[in-house]
């Protein structure tokens, strides 16, 4: 499998313990100071981890890869977020997570628009493979819970979740068209930096206009919320972010974000060790996704 390919399984593979620090500290902190604190933590990760391998701390980046990669943080970490986690609250989780599903199919649309990038036909039936057995496992998955007021404004939360899913994708493309045809792993980590430095301004407003610095100081006091942070955002932000830059400059962009999709399905050996049960619809999708990434390594 290319370079490109690898990378974004990588990248799925480091979302999916990221997660599972994450889901710890989100459940003591919440999710708007977890969001802020994470993307403040994978900046000084990142930040070390350029000066060893690069030998900078700050990002070389011309103007425009500036304003690109900028632009990109903007949508994909901050707007494309914060949609997202709005949608859990209208719509409930599940829905939500089937709604971003989308994202691969989004991210070759805007290439193929933007781009002029195509796949080709074994390309995207190892695709839709992919996110067929992602919502499979996810509705097996995410038992539907009756909360008191998810459900209640279906058509805004099925909007937001979409808008969820086309900020991932948007901030992608703009991710690659800042970084350029090529890229090493130090140009990713540096253009993560970028973007991170576009996603703490913009979740410093969003914290100033919730005033929620006070909450914020508050979550700062609780050891363990920040050592899971840390971790989740050294493996999630940061090594995933930067994996997954490196995987669109050397990949389909709609190819290496299916293959990014794939965390759902990695959960799945977590869930049975902690004596989950995992349905026929979970099986299935597990067994599609990994034929959907058969049939990629093929292409």
């Amino acid at each position: 499998m290319p370079a490109g390919e690898l990378a974004a399984l990588g990248t799925a593979t480091s979302w999916t313990a990221s997660s599972l620090a994450f889901e710890g500290a989100a459940r003591r902190i919440g999710s708007l100071s977890l969001n802020f604190l994470r993307v403040v933590l994978a900046l000084a990760w990142l930040t070390v981890l350029a000066v060893i391998v690069t030998g900078r701390a700050m990002p070389a980046a011309s103007a425009t890869q500036w304003a690109y990669l900028l632009a990109s943080g903007v949508v994909g970490l901050v707007l494309g977020d914060l949609c997202t986690f709005r949608a859990y609250v209208l719509l409930g989780a599940q829905r939500t997570m089937v709604f971003a599903t989308a994202t691969p199919i989004f991210t070759a649309a805007l290439a193929w628009i933007a781009l002029g990038e195509t796949v080709s036909v074994r390309e995207a039936a190892g695709m839709v493979v992919i996110v067929a057995g992602v919502v499979l496992t996810i509705r097996d998955r995410v038992p539907v819970r009756v909360v008191t007021g998810v459900g209640a404004h279906p058509v805004r939360g099925a909007l937001l979740a979409l808008g969820g899913a086309l900020g991932q994708a948007g901030g992608l493309l703009l991710s690659k068209r800042g970084l350029g045809a090529t890229s090493t792993i130090g140009d990713a980590m540096a253009a993560t930096q970028i973007r991170l430095l576009a996603g703490i301004a913009g979740f410093a407003l969003v914290l100033t206009g919730a005033r929620w610095w006070s909450k914020f100081g508050g979550a700062l006091k609780d050891g363990r919320a920040v050592a899971l942070t840390a971790t989740g955002a050294l493996l999630g932000p940061g090594i995933g972010v930067s994996l997954s830059l490196y995987a669109v400059t050397h990949a389909s962009a709609g190819v290496a974000s299916a293959l990014m999709s794939l965390t759902p399905v990695l959960l799945i050996p977590v869930v049975l060790a902690r004596g989950d049960r995992v349905g026929a619809a979970g099986i299935a999708g597990s067994v599609l996704a990994v034929a959907g990434v058969v049939i990629l390594a093929l292409a």
